[in-house]
């Protein structure tokens, strides 16, 4: 496979982009990407390398004032803006740079790990060739996996948060639920977020927060008006193409794909890995990352490599990682510290 480099160009104060020309996908079809980044913290080559990879409805604005990520990633943090350079590259197609010649329309183009490839090819670009700490949280931790897969010796830290290195049954079967809202329902966009709300919450997660409340202005519950928010923020936010796309790519976290099994795909991986889960996440589940770290306990008991598992207590569900900063701050500084 050929692959061939334009110069990265400046679009805005922020976002640069690496435009890779005749890229071939892991299926086969051949297109071209432009891959947007952006960097936070002191100019790449001066100080260690933190890759950060987007959860699904997040971006590469990970840090700043806007930052989604900003209670962790900026001065003075826990992945402190001023000791570590912070890349953060968006997932082709996902539509932040709201530029329409970027988005793709057959959304099934990527798996994840085309994107760790084509995430491995911008760090080649910028002349990237070794990582502090390579972390992703949700979909951007699957992508994390199979980067580290595709690259073993590539980071020091393997740091993935409420994700796991596939999608379970029960990932598959809510992305195919959203997948079918997204193609069939008159409004696509509104209703796959309000259904996937219930994906990233629990039962008891609404009860405290809502507790059937009811909104008498509107006539009806708080619960209902909060989903139809939701479902109306990410109208704005989201086109329809990079909604889909972004929805299959989680389904297809798998980093054992071309390997006997997951010991076998992580055997040569050299990262000390950090495993962050949440005991209430109903899509990455605390039993399954259990496992996980069993076996990678299991292969790594005679090397010294680092294996760590920390659990978020929480009952707000796979959310809890983007709402229970303080426990995850006391997770991550002994790495960064």
């Amino acid at each position: 496979m050929t692959q061939h480099f334009n110069v990265t160009r400046k679009v805005n104060q922020d976002l640069f982009y690496i435009n890779i020309e005749n890229y071939t996908t892991y299926s086969g079809e051949t297109t071209s990407v432009a891959l947007s980044y952006q960097v936070f913290g002191p100019t790449i080559g001066t100080a260690p390398i933190v890759l950060i990879t987007h959860a699904l409805t997040g971006n590469s604005q990970v840090s700043g004032s806007n930052g989604w990520w900003k209670s962790l990633v900026d001065q003075d943090k826990v992945i402190d803006t001023n000791r570590y350079t912070v890349v953060a590259f968006n997932i082709p197609g996902n539509g932040f740079d709201g530029n329409p010649e970027n988005l793709f329309e057959n959304y099934r183009i990527f798996t994840a790990k085309d994107i760790a490839r084509l995430i491995g090819l911008g760090l080649d670009e910028l002349k990237i060739d070794k990582l502090f700490a390579n972390v992703g949280g949700s979909l951007g931790g699957g992508i994390a996996w199979e980067l580290s897969v595709l690259r073993p010796n590539l980071a020091k830290h393997l740091v993935v948060v409420a994700t796991d290195w596939k999608a379970s049954d029960w990932v598959i079967a809510n992305t195919l639920i959203q997948e079918n809202i997204l193609l069939n329902s008159s409004k696509a966009l509104h209703d796959a977020r309000m259904h996937a709300m219930l994906m990233y919450r629990t039962p008891e997660s609404f009860t405290m927060k809502f507790n059937r409340t009811v909104n008498e202005n509107l006539g009806m519950f708080n619960i209902v008006s909060w989903l139809n928010y939701h479902g109306k923020k990410l109208e704005e936010r989201f086109t329809l193409s990079s909604y889909k796309q972004l929805n299959y790519n989680l389904s297809t976290i798998v980093i054992s794909k071309g390997f006997a099994n997951f010991k076998e795909a992580i055997y040569a991986v050299s990262a000390d890995i950090h495993i962050v889960s949440v005991d209430s996440d109903a899509l990455f589940t605390l039993k399954e990352d259990k496992e996980t770290v069993r076996q990678l306990r299991e292969i790594r008991q005679r090397s010294g490599q680092k294996v760590t598992h920390q659990v978020i207590r929480s009952i707000h569900g796979h959310d809890a990682f983007l709402i229970e900063y303080d426990q995850l701050d006391n997770f991550l500084y002994p790495i960064f510290e």
